[in-house]
């Protein structure tokens, strides 16, 4: 049998893919769905298989990598879950404070691929924190699937609270010079836009394929913003031309980047919605944003 490649897989799995992993449909519907597409060598363990990430080939970071320093610290949360714990990681060649990236994972809690963006922004010169939403939980479980599951049963604004209270831990951080930005993927991409709702002072925020902000909230943003969504995203995509009317009316400094034939995802190098090309203009263009705001 021939491994599955990207190009095998109708645009319909990667749809339910994505309903499936943001809890629209149960793990034994997406199986019962994919049984219509499993012929010859396209079983349905296959094809769940080839959808689920696989962090440890995809992984980009070592532990002794010589360029980061990185450490899991614990800070507090006084208005969401209490003592929360993140990886602060810093460039090791760094001399001086540092401006400050807080990366804000998916819906399943600090996974490897998020670890391995914070390690990313340190290495292109920030100090860079990624906060686990699942710490009451005893933090990120080693998968996705309980990841999602623990994370769904925490409040929505209370985590956003937990990401908030870590801005204000990195910017006050000895290593930090207090000019913050924060870059989120998915629900990650949700906070970024409230954060830029609830906190005057950050200095940039970058959405990735994120909930956009209600537009009666949108007066309060001051933060430039540099969003980016995928193509094919229609479930996220479908709330952007309100969001966008808003950010126009209130006179809001934003960028905006559909990329072309992707998947809701596509950053996410550990799963085959990754499009390489999309994730690294999209990644450049954030750290030139960051550059420029930071």
């Amino acid at each position: 049998m021939h491994p599955i490649k990207k190009e095998d897989l109708d645009q319909e799995i990667f749809d339910m893919y994505d309903y499936y992993v943001h809890g629209k449909i149960s793990r034994r519907e997406f199986t019962e769905r994919l049984s219509k597409y499993a012929v010859g060598g396209l079983t349905v363990t296959a094809m769940l298989s080839f959808l689920m990430p696989n962090y440890a080939e995809a992984r980009r970071f070592k532990e002794n990598d010589p360029r980061i320093d990185f450490k899991y610290v614990t800070y507090n949360s006084p208005k969401g879950a209490g003592t929360m714990k993140g990886l602060l990681c810093i460039p090791k060649e760094s001399k001086g404070k540092l401006s400050g990236i807080v990366v804000v994972h998916e819906n399943r809690g600090l996974n490897p691929y998020i670890e391995d963006v914070a390690m990313q922004a340190a290495i292109d010169g920030y100090i860079a924190f990624a906060p686990d939403a699942l710490t009451p939980f005893g933090g990120y479980p080693g998968n996705d699937d309980e990841g999602r599951t623990m994370q769904a049963q925490r409040n929505r604004d209370e985590m956003l609270e937990d990401f908030i209270a870590a801005y204000e831990f990195l910017k006050i951080h000895e290593n930090c010079n207090g000019s913050v930005g924060v870059v989120g993927f998915c629900f990650g991409g949700w906070i970024t836009n409230m954060m830029a709702v609830r906190i005057p002072d950050l200095k940039a925020g970058i959405p990735y394929y994120g909930g956009q902000a209600a537009a009666e909230d949108v007066p309060s943003i001051k933060a430039p913003l540099l969003i980016h969504y995928a193509e094919l995203d229609t479930r996220v995509n479908e709330g952007w031309p309100a969001y966008e009317e808003a950010l126009i009316a209130n006179q809001k400094t934003y960028s905006t980047y559909f990329y072309p034939g992707v998947n809701h995802g596509f950053h996410n190098h550990s799963t085959p919605r990754y499009d390489k090309d999309a994730a690294e203009l999209s990644w450049k263009r954030s750290i030139e944003f960051f550059r420029k705001y930071l």
